[in-house]
């Protein structure tokens, strides 16, 4: 607020230290944000200044410049700079004196601007000038955010209210209208309430103080009752939307949710699934190592085989070797037996001829034996090596037989365990994809086959809600339409009533006019003060600065023409008393009146019928309505027990997802072990 005063200050050449005093007062006062000039006169420069300061004036919400005098172009540069301003909600400009161009201003006001929601206009006499009135009519026919508008004392004619009929045709967001003061009359009300047949928003309209009949306001009443009702009903039914939105939204969340936590626990799957695949790769891969191990090891034990087997066969040419020397040491020792037998033979024969020889022989016999001895001994070593050698090649070789048997055997064990785990990984794999599969088509068939019977009895409920309306807007609509035929047909007969009294109190004011001359010198009286007293009330409204002071001294002369009236009053009755024997031939024609009262009274006993007969319609209406509300209520029970239905299903879907995945788990665990 202070910045805004120092803006003020430095925009004026001038500043008032009115306006300054105030806003500096509203500165240091705590509350909302408010501009509150009334009842400050203000000049034209600091209408200019304020109309420049207000398009930037983000922390106003309500400008009050009531009872501020303000001249045609003060008042046309402060609404310029509301036109764009999107802060203010409330502007109030009573009392003020607007005339055409004020109205040509408000007008383009309510064409521009959107932020504001109520307009006080009271005491400004835009009904005097047709034209800017009319313009201001059309800028509110335009304006699609204003809620409440004052009209009070500002002269509205039948021709105004025939222009703001069409305004509120066209206006959708209008909901308080107080036109009351002013001059609307018959006519005025009649366009009024035909507006109100394509206007549902309005919800208040004030007609007080217009001299619009009774009945017309008893139908405008029941119009606001009508649009009251309507929107009650609007606001439920969008309240239920809203609602069964919501919940459709939540459905659809809780669908996905459970859509992607079935996805994660296929995910989950597929990676226990690959992680199995992982292990048992793994385990293959060990298998297919131990194998190769065991090839190694045959292939070792193959080897030493060889070597043993080589070992053996040198051992055996060894051992045929030396046979083989056995042999020939054998032959030469037989050999030598026998040469030295012929020899001793020979010696026997040629006697002894030397016992040197004989020494030699035997020396060479005896080292002979020894070298057999020795060789014979070798031979039972090698003999005994190569037995002992051969029990070894026997053993290993029963060994070799063996561990290439069990070999065999576990190879083709680890074979056939191979293509079994591969035959049961194949088959889970098959039987997890399926299942998966099935899962999910059964899933996205039973979402979409509940989203569609969601999206149906949405449809269903919406085209009985419309149907309940629409019902409801034809009964109000007949019902307003019977109740009017009825009250035209009472103004009618009241009308027919009223013109021939009055052409009967006619005849009898011919009459009464020759009796009655001095009364007309005191009415001519009464004429040329009340001639006195509308030019009192026309200055008066011209001059509202001054209207306390004329309404002050209307009152005095009314309080005169009250005393005169009762002088009048008095000589009237002198005047009565000369009548009486006129008036006891009046009374047969107002015996006459009086059965005409009766047939008035007959009339209005058969609307009383009527009525009575319309209320019971409308009961029975009512009685129908309730009956939908019934049914409603009754298809509001259905969708909760099918969505008790629904969340049922997703909780056994999901507690049956959450046994699959701890069976699939368990599987798991099993294979591992």
């Amino acid at each position: 607020m202070e910045e805004f005063r120092r803006a003020y200050a430095k925009l004026c050449a001038a500043p008032q230290e009115a306006v300054l005093r105030r806003l500096r007062e509203r500165g240091e006062a705590p509350g909302r944000a408010r501009l509150d000039l009334a009842e400050q006169s203000l000049s034209l420069e600091t209408c200019g200044a304020l109309g420049r300061l207000l398009p930037g004036a983000a922390h106003f919400a309500e400008v009050a410049l009531g009872d501020c005098g303000l001249s045609e172009d003060g008042v046309k540069l402060l609404l310029h700079g509301l036109c764009s301003n999107s802060t203010v909600k409330s502007l109030d400009l009573k009392g003020n004196n607007l005339r055409t161009t004020g109205a040509e201003a408000l007008g383009k006001l309510l064409r521009q601007n959107k932020s504001i929601r109520s307009l006080i206009l009271e005491w400004n006499s835009l009904g005097v000038w047709e034209e800017g009135f009319s313009f201001f009519c059309q800028g509110l026919g335009a304006n699609n955010f204003l809620q409440r508008l004052d009209l009070r004392n500002n002269q509205i004619n039948h021709h105004g209210a025939g222009e703001l009929a069409m305004a509120l045709k066209r206006n959708a967001s209008l909901q308080e209208l107080d036109l009351r003061w002013n001059n609307i009359g018959l006519l005025g009300g009649r366009a009024l309430l035909n507006c109100l047949q394509s206007n549902k928003t309005l919800k208040k309209l004030e007609l007080a103080g217009n001299n619009v009949p009774s009945d017309i306001l008893k139908a405008v009443e029941q119009a606001m009752d009508h649009n009251r009702d309507r929107q009650t009903i609007l606001s439920e039914t969008q309240n239920r939307t809203s609602v069964l939105s919501k919940e459709i939204l939540n459905l659809k969340d809780e669908k996905t949710k459970q859509f992607l936590d079935l996805m994660d626990t296929i995910d989950k799957q597929r990676e226990e699934i690959a992680r199995s695949g992982r292990i048992s790769a793994g385990r293959v891969s060990q298998l297919q190592e131990a194998l190769n191990e065991q090839h190694s090891i045959m292939n070792s034990l193959k080897a030493k085989l060889q070597m043993t087997e080589a070992a053996l066969a040198l051992s055996e040419q060894k051992v045929h070797n030396l046979g083989e020397l056995l042999s020939a040491t054998k032959q030469e020792q037989a050999s030598m037996a026998e040469r030295h037998f012929a020899e001793l033979q020979q010696q026997k024969q040629v006697g002894w001829e030397g016992a040197d020889r004989e020494g030699k022989l035997f020396r060479d016999l005896s080292a002979s034996n020894e070298k057999n001895l020795f060789l014979r001994n070798q031979v039972d070593e090698l003999e005994k090596k190569c037995k002992v050698q051969q029990d070894q090649i026997f053993q290993l070789k029963q060994d070799l037989t063996n561990t290439t048997a069990e070999l065999k055997l576990r190879a083709v064990q680890a074979e056939e365990r191979l293509e079994m785990e591969k035959r049961r990984f194949k088959q889970s794999l098959e039987d997890m994809e399926s299942l998966r599969l099935k899962e999910v088509d059964h899933l996205t068939q039973h979402m979409e086959a509940s989203e569609r019977s969601m999206q149906d009895r949405v449809q269903r409920l919406e085209a009985i809600r419309i149907a309940l309306e629409e019902e409801l807007s034809q009964v109000k609509a007949a019902a307003l339409t019977e109740r009017g035929h009825a009250e035209e047909e009472l103004i009618k007969v009241r009308n027919q009533a009223r013109l021939e009294e009055q052409q009967r109190v006619e005849h009898l004011e011919e009459k009464l006019r020759l009796m009655t001359e001095a009364r007309d010198e005191a009415q001519n009286c009464c004429l040329k003060q009340k001639q006195m007293v509308g030019e009192a009330q026309v200055k008066a409204n011209q001059l509202n600065l001054h209207a306390d002071g004329l309404r002050r001294r209307i009152e005095e002369l009314q309080q005169d023409l009250n005393s005169k009236e009762q002088e009048k009053v008095t000589e009237v009755n002198k005047v009565k008393v000369e009548l009486q024997e006129q008036i006891g031939h009046l009374q047969a024609e107002r015996t006459a009146q009086e059965g005409l009262r009766e047939k008035i009274a007959a009339l209005e006993r058969q609307l009383k019928v009527l009525s009575s007969n319309h209320r019971e319609a409308l009961l029975d209406k009512e009685g129908e309505i309730s009956m939908l509300m019934e049914k409603l209520r009754m298809k509001e029970a259905d969708i909760s027990r099918m969505k008790e239905e629904e969340a049922q299903r997703a909780s056994i879907l999901q507690n049956a997802i959450m046994a699959y995945v701890q069976g699939s788990s368990l599987g798991t665990h099993s294979l591992r072990k």
